[in-house]
């Protein structure tokens, strides 16, 4: 597959119109750095909105786009309608596992633990009693989402995360050890415990280096310090909820295992973050695979998708 790649002209779309952009931008310098190291005629696309350029005679799209635009499913109809090869899941598969009402729906369809849930229309009062959790359902990486312990907390949690969507969910909050899982086709990465500095893994604890005085961070944790029969369960749930949403490539499966040892489904993001900070990028170093490989194995699947769906 190395070979393969050699010689290949790779456009790499980082940065993207969302609130992710400096995300995106680090993970797209990474990526287009692994993919010069082997050879690639590598393209880099600063992506600011839907009208982007790529070369005629590029092989394959790099999508390193994360949240809005970048994993609903926008990007990837712009790719197929431009007839351009790209890496990760279908236009469908992306805007199901971006939506996190429709993936919780998908995740009870197929028997895959998830925390209680129910959906809002915003202005109105939740039925569920606090401690929850307020989320916008179609935003990335922790973006308008809000813990409420105590009813005098609702209305500011609902207000704000109403800023991004008219339709919220809310999810009964669980205590436990948040971790994630990295999957790479049909294989579970070792599970990844994150253990924040500070409050809960909000974008600032997820991406330190953007914001150095802000104090975020997290203390990772690879692989969890979890029994091996616990672990295969929570790997295979993870797995699970991979399938459920009918993804093939790759994804990142975020899970909290509750204090009476249960694990819990969050959500499942399609094209994780590759940045120097990213759980992905370690969890595939804990299996033996380095970021070039990973990389590689990415475009792999990706092409292994494309020639079974144009069958």
């Amino acid at each position: 597959m190395t070979s393969e790649i050699s010689g290949q002209k790779i456009a790499v779309l980082m940065g993207g119109p969302g609130l992710e952009r400096e995300v995106s931008l680090a993970t797209g310098r990474g990526v287009s750095k692994a993919l010069r190291s082997l050879g690639a005629e590598v393209v880099d696309i600063d992506v600011q909105d839907k009208n982007f350029k790529l070369p005629e005679d590029v092989d394959l799209a790099f999508v390193a786009l994360h949240g809005t635009f970048g994993e609903d499913g926008q990007v990837q109809k712009i790719l197929e309608d431009r007839r351009v090869p790209y890496t990760g899941d279908g236009v469908e598969e992306s805007r199901l596992a971006f939506d996190k009402i429709r993936s919780k729906e998908e995740f009870r369809e197929h028997g895959v633990n998830t925390p209680e849930w129910e959906t809002l229309q915003v202005y109105r009062h939740p039925r569920m009693e606090p401690p929850f959790v307020v989320k916008a359902p179609r935003q990335g990486s922790t973006v308008g989402v809000y813990i409420v312990k105590a009813s005098d907390e609702i209305e500011n949690a609902v207000v704000k995360a109403a800023e991004y969507d008219w339709e919220l969910l809310i999810e009964k909050f669980i205590s436990g050890r948040e971790l994630t899982i990295g999957i790479l086709g049909n294989q579970a990465l070792p599970i990844l415990e994150i253990i924040p500095k500070g409050g809960f893994y909000d974008f600032s604890n997820k991406y330190p280096f953007l914001n150095p005085q802000a104090g975020g961070g997290a203390q990772h944790v690879c692989p969890a310090k979890i029994p091996d029969e616990q672990t295969c369960a929570i790997q295979e749930l993870a797995l699970r909820a991979h399938r459920a949403l009918g993804l093939q490539v790759y994804s990142r499966v975020d899970v909290i295992l509750s204090e009476t040892g249960e694990p819990f489904v969050l959500e499942v993001n399609t094209i994780p973050g590759m940045t120097e900070a990213s759980l992905l990028p370690e969890a595939a170093g804990a299996a033996g695979i380095n970021y070039v490989d990973l990389c590689v194995r990415i475009i792999a699947l990706s092409r292994a998708r494309m020639g079974r769906s144009a069958k």
